[in-house]
């Protein structure tokens, strides 16, 4: 649905139009703006190199920042590439470059003319991917152990987000190409992917505000008790500077567990997140003494305690990552508002732990129909 720029008048106040313009080649074409209202919320309908926006200020924002006027304006955008954009100089205040804390006026014009920057020197690759579930605007991913994420410093090919632009290259636009969270390179299970800038700032500042559950599985050490709570700040190691740690001038971090089975020494836990910090329910559980089976960065060598049998020492000692799988993921859909559920079943290195730790059948004990325990009542 293409719609002239004339007399369309902006959800949040004050005039507006806007163009997505694609670059082909020498060719530019204009293209009216791309804005289709659903639920009455403006969504784009593609995804291209170049977007403009031409608003007027409105008495309602008159007086605020230029950033935070755009931000309420087009909330599809963070503040964050807002800023960006005004200190780019790819906004304009009736004609003018401004700072992002330039006051507006009512009856001003703000123009943006913003291009959207592919991820660079990465390379599309034929990854096969488990992929839950995708539509026009979300992918979920079931990621298997040993694939890392983001490309980095020594792993420049092979990782989540190779694959994810060899199947969706328009995705080489977004930030992150439209990863909103991570999992280490050895925990399993679901990641959320946005499809389009709108619906990746929304996933993001769901993501900020707790809105999206993540929910683990777990083998840990020791006996736990039903469940608690890990209330303890994360900072970067003081010596081992790719590790993390709990310490006082450390970022919030709030991670809360349930004991879903008890073995000789070791417990099957359900783990939610509060807070996302690096390598969170790894080091909270190794601070509280129960480090996770196979984690070799925080409990050191897998530990045998005593009491197992030879085959469970065997289990534990050749188990090679840390025991970590994301089970379960929800949220609200970005564009629809529709509450999703996701979940992985455990993966089969992990069943076969659980299943010699209990010395019973994995399909008997049903672990992917465990559900995340609620108090009687």
């Amino acid at each position: 649905m293409w719609v002239p720029e004339e007399g369309l008048r902006h959800q949040n106040g004050g005039e507006y139009s806007s163009r997505l313009v694609p670059h082909c080649g020498e060719q530019r074409a204009s293209l009216h703006c791309v804005a289709a209202f659903e639920q009455g919320r403006r969504r784009p309908i593609c995804v291209m190199d170049q977007i403009e926006h031409r608003l007027r200020v409105s008495e309602e924002h008159a007086g605020l920042r230029l950033d935070a006027a755009l931000a309420r304006l087009l909330p599809e955008y963070s503040r964050s590439r807002i800023k960006q954009w005004i200190l780019h100089g790819e906004v304009t205040l009736d004609g003018a470059r401004v700072s992002p804390r330039t006051a507006v006026s009512a009856g001003q014009t703000i123009v943006v003319l913003a291009k959207l920057n592919a991820v660079a020197e990465t390379t599309a690759e034929p990854i096969q991917l488990d992929v839950v579930f995708a539509d026009d605007d979300i992918i979920i991913i079931n990621k298997p152990v040993g694939l890392i994420v983001h490309p980095g410093a020594g792993n420049p090919a092979g990782t989540l987000v190779n694959g994810l632009l060899h199947q969706w290259p328009e995705l080489e636009r977004l930030p992150r190409a439209g990863l909103v969270h991570r999992l280490d390179k050895d925990t399993t299970g679901l990641l959320v992917c946005a499809r389009s800038l709108p619906a990746h700032t929304q996933l993001v500042r769901a993501l900020q505000d707790r809105l999206i559950e993540r929910e683990y599985r777990a083998v840990c050490l020791g006996s736990m008790t039903a469940g608690g709570c890990f209330d303890a700040p994360i900072g970067r190691h003081a010596t081992h500077r790719t590790r993390m740690t709990v310490r006082p001038d450390g970022r919030e971090a709030v991670t809360h567990y349930r004991v879903l089975l008890r073995f000789t020494a070791h417990s099957l836990v359900a783990v939610r997140l509060e807070t996302g910090r690096t390598h969170q329910i790894r080091v909270h559980f190794a601070d509280a003494g129960h480090p996770l089976v196979g984690d070799a960065a925080y409990g050191g060598r897998n530990r045998i305690p005593g009491g197992l049998s030879a085959d469970q020492r065997d289990a534990v000692a050749q188990f090679n990552r840390q025991a970590l799988h994301a089970s379960r993921l929800a949220l609200d859909h970005p564009v629809s508002g529709e509450r999703l559920t996701f979940s992985a079943p455990m993966p089969p290195d992990l069943r076969r732990l659980v299943e010699s730790l209990t010395d019973q059948p994995a399909d008997s004990l049903q672990l992917d129909e465990l559900e995340w325990p609620t108090p009687a009542t």
